[in-house]
């Protein structure tokens, strides 16, 4: 188990009732069943204390958490006959975009994903999930796809923002930006996006400009990092607890906002801590979700889509 800086007490209790368990494996005489079992509920009860009262900046800490299922976790146990689509047709693949044709429940549809990698090798390969202009490219070819064959599109989005090396400005990154997110306007099918870690700026705003968004109950959405946000407002990096306050980029608090139509619950201790559970808990929300829209035209689809952006922030304001 990785743990987090503000995890390190439950760390201490996990690892007293390890050592127990230990001790008796090698002593079959030795009889801990009783102390570990009291520390399993201590540790228990520091679990759900600590989750209880998360403040923003250890939501985003939960949301990088190493351990969380990644979009190749999910593309592998809620897709059937999976089906990757490679390249931008104009310069590359991008590794840092999972994309391609699968069946969800049986339903053909497309799936686009940011993919961050599980290990130092496979991090580096897909780039930690920030994708370069052809990763959105490649996602405009698959929705312009999907709306020529009038299959639902699904996102799931992970990435701390888009690349912001000289490669990727030379090839036009924010002008691939800014196509793809006008492309999630224009497709006249559903389009359903899932928050499964970080959505860090445009980059994740390229792939969730969707009739429905939703996100992980520890997952954190933002226009900017916290650790960016504090270096442009304070010159100090250290000042990210401040910045993520004040970037209002929880679930809890974009659902208040209207930015996000649903919270997915994690299991105590966040998806790091139940794969298996989270992943059958995003399914049942793309289930749910998709089926809200399954009856609707594609007319219907695009003015709702449209009109749920342009009236984002006005909730609330006087006519």
């Amino acid at each position: 188990m990785n743990y987090l800086d503000f995890e390190k007490p439950l760390a201490e209790i996990e690892g007293k009732a390890q050592e127990l368990r230990a001790l008796a494996r090698a002593n079959s005489e030795m009889d801990v069943s009783k102390e570990a079992e009291a520390l399993d509920r201590k540790a228990e009860a520091a679990l759900r204390d600590l989750y209880r009262t998360l403040t923003p900046w250890q939501k985003c800490q939960v949301a990088r958490h190493p351990d969380r299922p990644h979009c190749r976790d999910y593309v592998a146990a809620l897709f059937s006959d999976v089906m990757p689509l490679a390249g931008d047709r104009g310069f590359a693949d991008d590794q840092a975009v999972f994309g391609g044709l699968a069946r969800f429940n049986d339903q053909p549809v497309v799936v686009i994903g940011h993919e961050k990698g599980h290990d130092t090798k496979t991090r580096i390969e897909h780039n930690f999930g920030m994708a370069r202009p052809e990763g959105y490219r490649k996602a405009i070819r698959l929705m312009d796809l999907a709306h020529r064959f009038r299959l639902p599109v699904i996102t799931l989005i992970d990435t701390p923002g888009a690349y912001p090396g000289k490669g990727a400005e030379e090839r036009g990154q924010s002008e691939a930006i800014a196509r793809s997110t006008a492309k999630c306007l224009e497709i006249g099918v559903p389009l359903v996006s899932v928050v499964i870690g970080e959505g860090g700026s445009g980059g994740a705003v390229a792939f969730a400009t969707a009739n429905r968004v939703a996100m992980l109950e520890h997952s954190v959405y933002s226009v900017i990092s916290p650790e960016g946000c504090a270096s442009i407002l304070w010159k100090d990096a250290e000042k990210m607890r401040e910045a993520a306050e004040a970037l209002r980029l929880t679930a809890q608090d974009l659902q208040k906002l209207g930015v996000i139509d649903r919270i997915i619950k994690e299991p105590l201790g966040g998806a790091q801590r139940g794969r298996k559970e989270t992943i059958e808990a995003v399914g049942k929300a793309i289930e749910i979700m998709l089926k809200e829209l399954s009856a609707k035209k594609p007319d219907t689809l695009i003015r709702d889509r449209r009109n749920k952006f342009l009236e984002m922030g006005t909730k609330g304001l006087a006519a």
